[in-house]
């Protein structure tokens, strides 16, 4: 009775797209995640790559902010990144050929959701008295109206208006992550960075698990990513392979500042011995050169692990029974070469090697 009357005392406040205070009210463990998400981080103003980036575009000079569309879509906001209700509107997304578009609800307090067994809901608030106004029995959230039937919500399809793909002015495709993992109901984006982690959803109705909303990625929660690759070995004439295979529908990381290194070590009779590391990579740039993303027009290199590809790397290193092979798979969220040219070189989180997934083997 007291969250009832809680609730119904500040049903009159408006859902403000920029004020998580209000969603917190009936989603503190959701909230707690998305206040450490890049969604919430999206601005100059809480990413220092993006900002990094930011600073040498030439059009900051104009004051011509190029990102807004998914940095900060709040009308131009750019103190605001991403908001609970930025995302809770989409309604559909409109594909183009430099870069996809998020087409919002217009209907004051309504939001779209995804839950199983509900894909033909709509649950609207509604308030039923009986026993003369002494009981009061609630449906849905005095905040918002929440429609379940969008089926953008159940593929993934409603993360590929900013996660799609990306290109400049010279017509070049500086991104793309693709929508092949936005069309399956059983797996997709959301599934993946978004899977199902304890605690309820909402503190009206209790659920055991809800839908992670720091979104898994490299740079919040990578472990929840770790079980979508796998590191396997194999014994050769010459030595031995690792294999490792991305099961994501996309590359294994999307952005071109990215860096994966795999590092490898023998441990032989109480010894360790460092084996060559092997780094994965994309880099875009013109005239042969690496370059800022708004003047690339080639790829330069590009050898990191495909969707669903089985890389094998050769090792010709022979091996003694007894032998540990111990393998580490990580990444630099910035390329160590391109540090010093956004100046983020003193960043300790930025230069740092974070591991994705160990490998162990002993040889018998």
């Amino acid at each position: 009775m007291k969250l009832l009357l809680s609730l119904l005392a500040i049903f009159a406040i408006e859902l403000s797209a920029t004020d998580l205070n209000t969603c917190k009210g009936c989603h503190p463990i959701i909230s707690s995640e998305f206040q450490d998400s890049f969604h919430k981080k999206s601005t100059i103003y809480e990413d220092k790559v993006h900002k990094a980036i930011w600073d040498k575009h030439p059009a900051k000079a104009k004051g011509q902010y190029k990102c807004a569309k998914c940095h900060t879509p709040n009308k131009n906001d750019m103190h605001t990144g991403i908001t609970c209700v930025n995302c809770h509107t989409i309604t559909d997304v409109k594909e183009h050929t430099r870069v996809n578009e998020n087409i919002y609800e217009t209907k004051d307090k309504t939001l779209y959701s995804a839950q199983k067994g509900m894909e033909d809901k709509k649950v609207i608030y509604h308030e039923k008295s009986s026993m003369f106004g002494l009981i009061k029995k609630t449906t849905g959230s005095p905040y918002h109206d929440i429609d379940y039937t969008n089926k953008n919500f159940y593929t993934g399809k409603m993360c590929m208006g900013c996660h799609s793909h990306k290109q400049n002015s010279h017509k070049f495709t500086v991104c793309e992550t693709g929508t092949e993992g936005a069309k399956d109901t059983e797996q997709n984006c959301i599934t993946c960075h978004m899977p199902q982690v304890k605690g309820s959803a909402t503190n009206i109705r209790e659920s055991k698990t809800h839908a992670f909303h720091g979104f898994a990625g490299v740079r919040n929660a990578p472990e929840l990513l770790s079980k979508y690759i796998d590191i396997n070995y194999t014994k050769t004439d010459s030595g031995f392979n690792i294999i490792v295979h991305n099961k994501a529908p996309h590359n294994l990381l999307t952005h071109p500042l990215r860096v994966v290194a795999l590092k490898t070590t023998i441990k032989r009779d109480g010894k360790i011995q460092e084996l060559k590391t092997f780094k994965f990579m994309k880099i875009i740039g013109t005239e042969g050169k690496p370059s800022m993303p708004w003047l690339a027009t080639e790829v330069i290199k590009d050898n990191m692990i495909k969707d669903n590809e089985k890389r094998i790397l050769s090792f010709d290193n022979k091996l003694q029974s007894g032998d540990e092979i111990e393998t580490i798979l990580g990444y630099f969220i910035v390329n160590p070469k391109a540090v010093k040219k956004l100046g983020l070189e003193k960043d300790k989180e930025l230069t740092k090697f974070t591991h994705i997934k160990n490998g162990y083997f002993k040889i018998q």
